[in-house]
């Protein structure tokens, strides 16, 4: 369950990535679609990282001399 957790967790990362893009190409783009990408980029990031974390403390805790 936490595997498809955090699978889920790096597409939506991966969603935003795309529209990150595609927003900050766009000249026109106003103020608040610009607030909401950073906040969901935020989040995205935050998400990510748990993920990172997590795969490295089960790294370190199954074979600690990996690291």
């Amino acid at each position: 369950m936490a595997d498809n957790i955090e699978s889920d967790q790096l597409g939506f990362a991966a969603e935003i990535l795309e529209q990150a893009q595609d927003t900050l190409d766009d000249a026109d783009a106003e103020p608040d679609e610009l607030h909401s990408l950073a906040r969901d980029l935020a989040g995205a990031l935050r998400d990510v990282l748990r993920v990172a974390i997590s795969r490295g403390y089960l790294l370190a805790v199954s074979d600690p001399h990996t690291l």
